[in-house]
Formats: structure tokens, sequence, C-alpha cells
């Protein structure tokens, strides 16, 4: 019997496309990257927001009181300050390079009030599914400064924060993630290149905010700012970036495969789960004692 060889592969690009102006909150101005429409491609991931304004006016109304159920919202602070506070009693802010891990599970109620800044003011809100058999887990949050998160270095042309994953060994402070997710912050000097080994069948995609870079082993295709890549199947990601340098979120998960029944702030399987949940906030009866 021959012997089989394991060829690895890089992964390509399936699709490229810009983030949408939309409205959130109390009237805060952001760009969407995706929502509901690309839940199938990119399983376990649900939402990017980027909100990003040197303008007060687009962000200081915030995000006042809201639920969440059946998801987690990973929030990662490029700069700025963001105030929080949720019904389980955590309360504090979020400052330029912090990072908030909320799991909402079973309930909670949070709201989220960024403060003036002066100069850009940028951050992502990024939604990763619950699985049906931890929707109704206890919540827990996970607020993590920017000193915990470790920076990978290759010959100083390339530097990864390491959010949750990891690269050659250093590791994330995220860790017991219900859902399987890596999550990186990528800087690539000009005309550098980038390699990152993936999980084969794991979703993945690239979130460029800086800069520019191709995506793809064939380097076509220059993807720049406020646009989104996904991949393609495969065992590695490949970037080289333009003569501006780039900078992008590099985030991955393996995928739950479950259906999506998706109310505004709470994600769950079925409409009638949808129902319960609705009904019981209007009562309530949202938030569970466990």
């Amino acid at each position: 019997m021959g012997v089989r060889l394991y060829v690895s592969s890089t992964r390509g690009v399936r699709r490229v496309s810009k983030s949408s102006p939309t409205i959130e909150g109390a009237g805060v101005r952001l760009k969407r990257a995706f929502g509901p429409a690309e839940v199938h491609l990119l399983d376990p991931f649900l939402l990017l927001d980027d909100f990003h304004s040197g303008n007060p006016d687009d962000y200081i109304a915030g995000f006042p009181w809201h639920p969440h159920r059946g998801m987690e919202t990973v929030t990662y602070l490029i700069r700025g300050v963001v105030e929080h506070e949720d019904s389980t009693g955590n309360k504090g802010v979020i400052n330029s390079g912090d990072v908030q891990w909320m799991t909402a599970g079973s309930g909670i109620l949070h709201h989220e009030m960024p403060k003036e800044y002066k100069g850009l003011m940028q951050g992502f809100q990024l939604w990763v599914n619950l699985p049906a058999s931890r929707k109704m887990m206890s919540p827990r949050y996970r607020d993590v400064k920017k000193e915990q998160i470790p920076t990978f270095s290759a010959n100083g042309d390339v530097k990864a924060k390491i959010i949750a994953g990891q690269i050659d060994g250093v590791k994330g402070p995220v860790k017991d993630l219900v859902v399987e997710v890596e999550y990186l912050d990528v800087s690539i000097l000009p005309n550098k290149d980038f390699r990152h080994s993936v999980a084969r069948g794991n979703n993945a995609f690239a979130y460029v905010f800086e800069g520019g870079g191709s995506f793809d082993q064939q380097h076509a295709n220059r993807v720049k700012a406020e646009h989104l890549v996904i991949f393609t199947d495969g065992d590695e990601v490949k970037v080289r970036a333009d003569e501006s340098g780039v900078r992008f979120l590099l985030v991955s998960g393996r995928p739950i495969a479950e259906p999506v029944a998706w109310g505004g702030p709470i994600v769950m399987n079925t409409q009638e789960e949808l129902d319960v949940a609705f009904a019981e906030l209007q009562k309530g009866e949202f938030i569970r004692s466990h």
C-alpha cells in the first residue's frame, strides 16, 4: 500500500465586501462588516461592527440598557474610553487596548456608554453564537486589560496582539471558551508577509482597518480599510501588506452548525425560544437566578 502524503493548502478568498453604514443604540453611527446575511458563511460568528469617528456626536449617545441572550459579545477598543455596567453587578471602564468578553447565556441586561475622546475613537464588537446546549448557561464577564494581551513579533515585520488563540506557543488571555475561537489584531510592515495556521474546517475572516494588502497566495486584488475578507477552507492564511502596510483583525472559529433564530440582541435556535425570551422580557422575568 502506498503512502498518502498530506499537503497543506493556503486559504483563498471567498468574498470581499465593504462595511455598511448603520445606526445602532441611541444613535451611534458605525460600520457593519457583516450581520445576519453572512451567518451561513461565518458560523459561529453573527455580527461584526466597526465604530470609529473623530466626532463625538457620532458615538456619545451610546448603547443604553438592552438585553442579550444565547450569545457572546466581544468588545475590543483600539482607542477611546467606554463605561459599562450590567445586571450581574459588573461595572467598569474599557480603555484603549482593552477587551470585554461577555457571555450573555441565559440573559443579561447591560449598557455601554462611550465617553468623549480627543482624536479618533475606534473599536469593534463581535458577536459569537452559543450552541443550543449552552445558550441558557450562567452569564459571565471577562475584563481583559491591554497589559494582559501578549504581542507576537516576527523579525519586527509582523506584530500580532493575541486576544484568544495562539501563535508559536504565545497564547492569548481569553481561554476556556464555549466555542473554539481565535482572535488576533495583526499589523504588517509595508511589502512584508504573514502566514498563520488556521484549523481546517474552521470559518475565518479578516477585517482591514488600516492600510491595505492582499489576502491570498496569488497576491491578487488589494483589500483596503473598512473591507471584510471571508476565506475559503484550508490550513493557513497568507497576507502580504502593500506599500502602506496593513492592520486587520484575523478571526476564526469552529462552526456550530445549528439553526439560528435571530431577534435583535437575542439569538436562539427556534422562533418559539425567541417568543419565550421576549415574553419574559416584557414580564420582567428575563434575568434568571442560577
